[in-house]
């Protein structure tokens, strides 16, 4: 057992550099997250912001292109003059080809002229193609970048399949070591998802419960309205399982799954979950033909809008890259033996939600045999996006003489309405964390390789299969075999409205 780790600080000093400085992750997440924390005082007061981009660009044009976005993508009312003119003036942009050798000098200098270069912590964040992860790091070995004090940021995903993603891992292997390398998944960065590992482990009254013995079935599923637009080129290399099962869905449910740590650490949480994702039952080809299903919408309607097909976003109707997932998985361990996982994820849906359910199995007998209406199997609803909370379904009597008359209740927990402040987005926790060198709510190379490890057999079942994803109108729940694959259990979708 590793001993425990000394809270993790903030340091004094940091250049916060972003590779794809002017591309959408950039704009549209990182910048407004630093920003709101600079608002809040988070950040160190010596903190510079670079932004590599090849874009001929100055300081002054690229502080402009970062004053627009933070317009575009801060609630006005976070927005303040004073805020916004102290994040500008950390702001500084490198013009850079970074598979070009001519210009690393540029950021080699920037980074050296600064008071106290020694002592400043150094995060490079790679939001650029995976393919460029490994030459990135190399030339920020080469201009003395690399040493102890940098760490670096990898998004998702890590590679398209197993080999790649090791190849990718070896490449920033060799120059940082692991404990320098934060494999970000947005997702563990949200306020719910962390709640989840408070609720199982500090609270005793659903440990007893939360196992094969009491729970049915868990249902996972993140939803999205809208469709592939401008990034229909990355998709269609990617889709569907790529893009969300292997890291956002396998992580939800490694933390459903997991046994409890010693005590909530870095390396105690992530050794559980590489437990999970161990754990999962292989798929065999017969395997993925029953308990998988893809899909593809089509044109239809998006609150009341017309919304075009995958095929007409993309440019082309010879695709056959799904935009929709549903699939079984089993965690074959002593706790969750038996237990199916239902997982699914798409876009175009008839709404946005991210969401787990854990549904616990009906009562043994019936006790009420003459009463009105029917007991419901409890639930815990753990609702992750847009809005943040969690719902304890449970059958209650109506209040009232002349018998029992049962209907269905929940508790609701709020997290808008149950505390007095709003929940920071998940990259700005994500990104303090990365500053602080705190790697909890990170991948390491273990799980990455662990979940393409299980996901790796349904892409090549899915490379060889004759048929094609199902079809389904944008703005609804999916394709019907999605329903079919969990009704032949006998169990159905939880909606969030239920």
């Amino acid at each position: 057992m590793s001993a425990l780790q000394p809270a993790p600080t903030t340091p004094e000093v940091c250049d916060f550099t972003v590779f794809g400085g002017s591309g959408d992750l950039a704009l549209r997440k990182l910048l407004p997250a630093l920003y709101l924390r600079d608002r809040e005082g988070h950040l160190p007061a010596d903190t510079r912001i670079i932004g590599v981009t090849r874009t001929d660009l100055d300081d002054d044009g690229y502080r402009a292109l970062v004053a627009d976005a933070l317009g575009r993508h801060v609630d006005a009312a976070r927005l303040d003059d004073a805020s916004v003119a102290r994040t500008l003036a950390r702001v500084h942009h490198v013009r850079l080809d970074v598979l070009e050798d001519d210009d690393w000098h540029h950021l080699h200098g920037l980074l050296k002229d600064r008071a106290r270069h020694d002592d400043a912590v150094r995060v490079f964040y790679l939001a650029v193609a995976p393919g460029l992860f490994g030459p990135i790091c190399e030339r920020l070995d080469q201009i003395d970048a690399a040493d102890a004090n940098a760490r670096v940021v990898m998004e998702k995903p890590v590679g398209q399949d197993l080999a790649s993603a090791r190849a990718v891992n070896d490449a920033v292997g060799s120059v940082f070591e692991e404990s320098q390398i934060f494999r970000i998944d947005h997702y563990l960065g949200k306020e719910s998802v962390q709640n989840l590992l408070v609720t199982r482990f500090a609270n005793t009254f659903l440990e007893p419960l939360w196992n094969s013995r009491w729970v049915d079935h868990v249902q996972i599923t993140v939803a999205e309205a809208l469709g592939v637009g401008e990034r229909g080129g990355y998709y269609d290399h990617s889709g569907a399982l790529r893009d969300m099962v292997q890291n956002h869905l396998l992580q939800l449910l490694c933390l459903v799954a997991m046994e409890p740590p010693t005590y909530i650490d870095a390396e105690t949480v992530r050794d559980e979950k590489l437990k999970v994702l161990q754990a999962l039952r292989p798929m065999a080809p017969a395997d993925v033909d029953r308990d998988t299903v893809r899909g593809r919408y089509t044109a239809g309607l998006v609150d009341g809008a017309p919304a075009p097909s995958y095929a007409e976003e993309l440019g082309h109707d010879d695709s056959s890259t799904e935009t929709f997932v549903a699939l079984r998985a089993e965690v074959q361990n002593w706790r969750w033996a038996g237990v199916p996982f239902y997982l699914r994820t798409g876009k175009r849906m008839d709404r946005r939600a991210s969401e787990i359910v854990v549904v616990f199995k009906e009562p043994p007998h019936v006790m009420f045999p003459h009463s009105e209406g029917a007991t419901t199997p409890n639930r815990l609803h753990i609702q992750v996006q847009p809005d943040e909370g969690m719902r304890l379904h449970l059958t209650a009597k109506e209040p009232g003489p002349g018998g029992y008359r049962l209907r269905p209740v929940s508790l609701d927990l709020s997290y808008a309405t149950a505390f007095d402040q709003a929940s920071p987005d998940a990259y700005e926790r994500l990104l303090m964390d990365v500053m602080k060198g705190n790697p909890t709510l990170f991948m390491r190379r273990d799980e990455v390789e662990a979940a393409w490890t299980w996901i790796e057999p349904i892409l090549t079942r899915w490379a060889t299969a004759p048929d094609r994803p199902k079809r389904y109108a944008a703005g609804t729940s999916g394709p019907t075999a999605a329903a079919t694959l969990i009704e032949r259990d006998g169990r159905i979708w939880q909606e969030s409205d239920q």
